[in-house]
């Protein structure tokens, strides 16, 4: 009897330690295929890669493919770039442009492949070079390790940017829904979708559209969205479909928490300025001192894929205690959506956001303060409207020492359009806008500006070597591009000009009607050394436009036109 005792608890003991063992390796198995788990302390991510991609890669480098800590998110397909979307792991180091490489390979042949350098990298979103037709991109590190590549998106069709705002909304930024501009379309007609993966609809959340209008779609946030922050730290994202035709727009927005749900008591600057620039680096010093000498506190800075050293310059006016901010935003084409995610942004620290561009300079005639202007509005004016007079190139051949403001002096008689300066707390909620004009919500008023007190000089029309630069693409959705032929009579467009990067040859003369030297007068009284005649900008000025000169050289040195197929 003892000895059936023993073989049974012998037999019971092999049992339980064969079952341990079995359920062990099958979480271990499970934990290095679908999770992150944890060795020695370490967390490790595993990246399946498939087959093809596996063997195509091994071909082009000869050597084994080893995962990388990194791995590309996804990929968007632009008209003369391409962004590549890195994912890192927690606390890993950013890689620089000196360390990556563009890599154009061809999925049916492992012999043919291009190695470019990126256009630029900024954080974790790489610049590449458009693809040649049939190739695939993909991403190098020097060190001779290949990264996957992970899903395209074209441009033309895309979800890119969201938020959640305070009444729990998410705020959705789209391309492709070709709406009317300033115009709210009918909400019933869409609806938004959550979700990881938009191929699998058993597991995506639809929730109703509140209102939509231009690029922008405000959705009805679901429950287990909100309930759950930890969701919204993960990859889930939001997109758009119209109703009826099944098609969901692809996705690269993951919505995050912008602002606290209710507002603060007292916000803690008084006027705020919000700008979207692209390579103009060189002007942003004086723009800035300018604005601050006048009564600007704060400063948001929407970098539309600039390669001219901007972080630099940044830097150095945070160092003089400019209280400036760069937010990347580089999707193209997309000023009125960049001012109305900008808007939102400001909304808890602004009770005033001027939004004007960096060639565009707020002028007080009478010599008041921005501040008293602002605070004599009566409670229900949402809304300054300020008229704008364009600059020429004021006999100028070359980009003036001392500034745009002194040395621009010669501009047409009238008065071209007005932009603004708002009460973010007043906007629509459809945040609609059109050349830095807003929509605001009922109960509210504009007022015009009397142009005694208040108006924008608007240097538009600068010596030729800077105008030019607006040829290479203007970053308004509905502004046509300079080379493009369409709206050529426009008043965006330069009279007379056309569409070629050409110089006319009385360029330097053009625009010039009426002499006003008002603003040159007061910038030389406020910032002139008397004893050295120089400007507090000029002292990193001659660096920036070298340096910017020189990146803008190289960054054109590098662009590869594909005449066909490699």
């Amino acid at each position: 009897m003892k000895e059936r005792r023993k073989r049974d608890v012998g037999s019971w003991g092999r049992f339980f330690w064969c079952t341990f063992f079995v359920v062990i390796s099958c979480v271990i198995v499970t934990g290095f295929t679908f999770s992150t788990f944890t060795i020695f302390g370490e967390k490790s991510r595993p990246v399946l890669v498939s087959s093809w991609r596996k063997h195509a890669l091994e071909a082009i480098t000869g050597e084994s493919y080893i995962p990388p800590a990194i791995s590309i998110r996804e990929t968007v397909i632009f008209p003369d770039q391409e962004l590549v979307f890195l994912k890192y792991p927690q606390s890993a180091r950013l890689f620089n442009k000196d360390e990556l490489d563009c890599l154009y390979f061809s999925p049916n042949s492992s012999d043919t492949h291009i190695k470019l350098p990126p256009e630029d990298v900024d954080h974790q979103i790489v610049r590449c070079p458009s693809r040649p037709h049939g190739f695939t991109l993909s991403l190098a590190l020097k060190s001779n390790v290949l990264l996957p590549p992970g899903p395209t998106h074209q441009w033309d069709y895309l979800v890119y940017e969201a938020l959640i705002d305070r009444d729990n909304t998410t705020v959705a930024f789209v391309k492709g829904l070709n709406l009317k501009p300033e115009r709210a379309s009918d909400p019933t007609r869409f609806e938004c979708v959550y979700g990881w993966d938009f191929r699998k609809p058993k597991f995506l959340l639809r929730s109703e559209v509140v209102s939509i209008a231009q690029e922008i779609v405000r959705c009805k946030t679901p429950l287990s969205v909100l309930n759950n922050p930890q969701r919204l730290n993960s990859t889930i994202k939001v997109s758009v479909r119209m109703k009826g035709k099944g098609a969901i727009l692809h996705s690269v927005a993951e919505p995050k928490h912008r602002s606290p749900p209710d507002p603060p008591v007292r916000k803690p600057h008084v006027m705020c300025i919000c700008t979207m620039v692209r390579n103009q680096a060189r002007f942003l010093r004086e723009w800035v001192m300018y604005h601050a000498r006048i009564g600007v506190e704060r400063w948001f800075i929407y970098d539309n894929n600039s390669v001219d050293n901007i972080e630099k310059v940044l830097e150095s006016l945070q160092a003089g205690k400019f209280n400036v901010s760069r937010h990347l935003w580089p999707w193209i084409k997309t000023q009125e959506a960049g001012f109305a995610h900008c808007s939102l942004r400001a909304r808890d620290s602004c009770e005033w956001v001027g939004f004007i561009d960096v060639d565009e300079f707020l002028h007080l005639p009478a010599g008041v303060s921005l501040h008293d202007v602002v605070w004599n509005q009566s409670s229900t004016i949402a809304e300054l409207r300020i008229s704008c007079y364009n600059f020429g190139p004021s006999g100028l051949t070359r980009v003036p020492p001392k500034g745009v403001a002194v040395g621009y002096t010669c501009r047409l008689t009238a008065p071209e359009r007005h932009k603004s300066i708002i009460r973010p707390e007043a906007l629509n909620s459809t945040l609609i806008n059109v050349v830095h004009h807003f929509h605001i919500r009922n109960g509210f008023d504009f007022l015009n500006v009397d142009r005694g007190v208040m108006v924008i000089n608007h240097y538009k029309y600068q010596v030729w070597e800077v105008f030019k630069e607006k040829f290479h693409r203007r970053v308004a959705a509905y502004v046509a591009d300079w080379q493009d032929d369409e709206n050529v009579g426009s008043k965006d467009r330069a009279p007379g000009l056309g569409t070629r990067a050409v110089e006319p040859p009385d360029w330097s003369n053009r625009f010039c009607e009426v002499m006003d030297t008002g603003l040159r007068d007061r910038v030389l009284q406020m910032f002139e050394d008397p004893e050295t005649q120089r400007m507090p900008w000029q002292e990193h000025q001659e660096d920036d436009e070298v340096e910017s000169s020189i990146l803008m050289e190289q960054l054109r040195s590098k662009r590869v036109v594909y005449s066909e197929p490699l």
